[in-house]
């Protein structure tokens, strides 16, 4: 039986970029011993006190149908989260509500980008940004993010990619994989070009409170001139270490949210009550886990990239925010995808820079979110292993 376009579109995007972890994952449960550096998992469990708050809200019997939107608690809460944050004022009906930032992301790209549209994506790119764009039937559109720009878009490489058929323009800040963050300028001057242009800005903002000391985050929506051209995209599965909960949202004009929610009631109508009360109180009470991760994400970047570099030849690209950092593997010889599967003979599992971009083939991305003995012992190991390679390879 013959299935969709869409599904065509999406045959090589899907699990194959993962191969490498679920193999750590399939030999660790057969007994070996892998450590596992390759997705960002928070490093913490969810807060108790979220935890009690989606159980005592199922008790209450909050486990109807919702709101198409999104539960009204939920999304006043976020109205002043943003009003507070971004230094301009929203409403509640600027806000859709939705299981995780990914499928916020998807809602959004369908509501700006169709077939013969052309979408600018910051290459490298988090792992499922092409399927969200060829899902819509638009073509991707890679913009270099270069290592001697430290991995921050520059406006002339997107204005040199422009056509009459782009539509949207993707952010990721703080980016996935790199760690990355865009300033007000760098932002000011994005937007610029899509006011001159005519295209939606996009803007994938889930690491915004996983910013290192020294950093500054910074979004397109604080800009009010622009208000009317930029979606948002985030959730609470990095601020509070809740991956597993799913709750997420998109936050626009109200123009943008009435056209997309025909759309959201059509996919799944509104998110769980009983998570958005959880939710609500997330952002009403802040994250009691955040600060936390990023003084340690940002200590064992901070080692990795000390230690790599003093005791091999590999480079590491030291992030701005996240839970990631990237190691250059060219002075081993072998692509990232080589060294990484090579590394997990020796008990360590990372990810492919490929998995995020032809641009990285000579890269693996290096997860943060281990406790502090493990992460050494990882080192260890990771360091041991680029010796013998580099030697070998003298």
């Amino acid at each position: 039986m013959k299935t969709t376009d869409v599904t065509a579109r999406l045959a090589s995007l899907g699990g194959a970029k993962w191969d490498l972890h679920l193999a750590a994952r399939d030999r660790t449960a057969a007994g070996a011993d892998i450590i596992e550096m390759t997705i960002g998992e928070p490093d913490v469990p969810v807060p108790t006190e979220l935890m009690e708050r989606s159980i005592s809200s199922m008790r209450a019997g909050r486990t109807g149908y919702s709101d198409g939107r999104g539960e009204i608690n939920l999304r006043r809460a976020l109205a002043e989260n943003y009003s507070a944050s971004r230094g301009r004022e929203f409403e509640p009906d600027n806000f859709l509500c939705f299981p995780g930032t990914q499928t916020a992301l998807f809602a959004a790209m369908i509501g700006v980008a169709q077939h013969g549209d052309e979408v600018l994506v910051g290459d490298p790119m988090y792992a499922t940004y092409e399927g969200v764009v060829a899902a819509t039937g638009a073509t991707m559109v890679p913009v270099p993010l270069s290592p001697e720009n430290g991995f921050r878009m520059q406006a002339a490489d997107v204005a040199d990619r422009i056509t009459p058929r782009t539509r949207a323009l993707l952010l990721t800040s703080p980016h996935n994989p790199t760690g990355a963050i865009l300033g007000r300028s760098e932002l000011l001057e994005l937007c610029e070009l899509a006011q001159a242009h005519d295209f939606w800005i996009i803007s994938d903002e889930v690491y915004e409170q996983l910013v290192f000391e020294g950093s500054e985050f910074a979004s397109p929506l604080s800009l009010a001139e622009y208000a009317d051209r930029v979606i948002a995209v985030s959730s609470i599965s990095k601020s509070h270490a809740s991956p597993g909960f799913r709750s997420g949202w998109c936050v626009g004009s109200k123009a943008f949210c009435d056209a997309l929610l025909p759309f959201s009631e059509t996919m799944l109508f509104g998110n769980q009550p009983f998570i958005a009360d959880m939710t609500e109180l997330a952002l009403r009470e802040g994250s009691s886990v955040s600060a936390g991760m990023c003084t340690r994400f940002s200590r064992r970047a901070r080692l990795l990239s000390e230690r790599v570099e003093t005791e091999t030849a590999l480079q590491v690209h030291r992030p701005e925010a996240g839970m990631f950092a990237m190691i250059n593997v060219a002075a081993t010889g072998m692509t990232g995808d080589d060294y990484a599967w090579d590394l997990l003979d020796h008990g360590v599992a990372v990810m492919p820079g490929s998995a995020f971009s032809e641009s990285l083939t000579s890269w693996v991305r290096v997860a943060l979110t281990i406790d502090d003995a493990e992460f050494e012992t990882a080192l260890t190991r990771l360091i041991s292993h680029a010796q013998e390679l580099v030697k070998g390879a003298a």
